[in-house]
C-alpha cells in the first residue's frame, strides 16, 4: 500500500509535533532543543509527513548533506501509521533531496536489531557496508548502510 500523505519541509512551528513523535518512537528521543537545532542547521533537510487532513504528524526525516555525501540522521513514523508506506515515502523524498543537493551517496546507521528499518532501507537500495560494535548506549550494534545515487 502506498501512503497518502503530505510531505513538506518542516518549520519551527512543527517542533512540538516532532518532539511528540520522537517520544512515541524512540527509547532515546531527541529533545526539543535537538529537534529545533535540526531545523535551524543550514546543511539539514528536514521533512514532515502529515495525514491528509494536514494536522496529524505521521512521520519525519532529517538528512545532512556535506559535499558529495548525505547522512540520513533520522526517520520516524508514528507507531499507529507504520507499515503503510510512510517510511518509504520519507526515504524516497530524502534520496531525491540528497541528489538535488549534489550528494553521490547516502549513509545511515540502523540498530542491528531493527529488522523492520533494515528491510525498508534495503528495499530502497541501501546495502550494509559495516557493523559498529556497541554503538548505542544500550550496547547494541549499528549497521552502516550505503546507497549510491546515480
Amino acid at each position: 500500500m502506498t501512503a497518502s500523505v503530505l510531505v513538506r519541509p518542516a518549520t519551527a512551528d512543527d517542533v512540538a509535533g516532532l518532539v511528540e513523535l520522537e517520544r512515541l518512537c524512540f527509547d532515546d528521543p531527541w529533545s526539543e532543543g535537538s529537534v529545533a537545532g535540526e531545523l535551524a542547521a543550514p546543511d539539514r533537510h528536514v521533512r514532515i509527513a502529515l495525514g491528509q487532513d494536514g494536522d496529524a504528524v505521521l512521520g519525519w526525516s532529517s538528512t545532512q548533506v556535506v559535499a558529495d555525501t548525505a547522512d540520513l540522521l533520522r526517520v520516524a513514523v508514528h507507531p499507529g501509521a507504520r507499515r503503510g508506506g510512510i517510511g518509504r515515502v520519507l526515504v524516497d523524498e530524502l534520496l531525491r533531496t540528497a541528489a538535488t543537493a549534489g550528494a553521490e551517496r547516502v549513509l545511515l546507521e540502523v540498530a542491528a536489531g531493527n529488522t523492520a528499518a533494515q528491510v525498508l532501507y534495503a528495499g530502497t537500495g541501501f546495502r550494509e557496508i559495516h557493523r559498529r560494535r556497541a554503538y548505542y548506549a544500550d550496547g547494541g550494534d549499528a549497521l552502516v548502510m550505503e546507497r549510491v545515487l546515480s
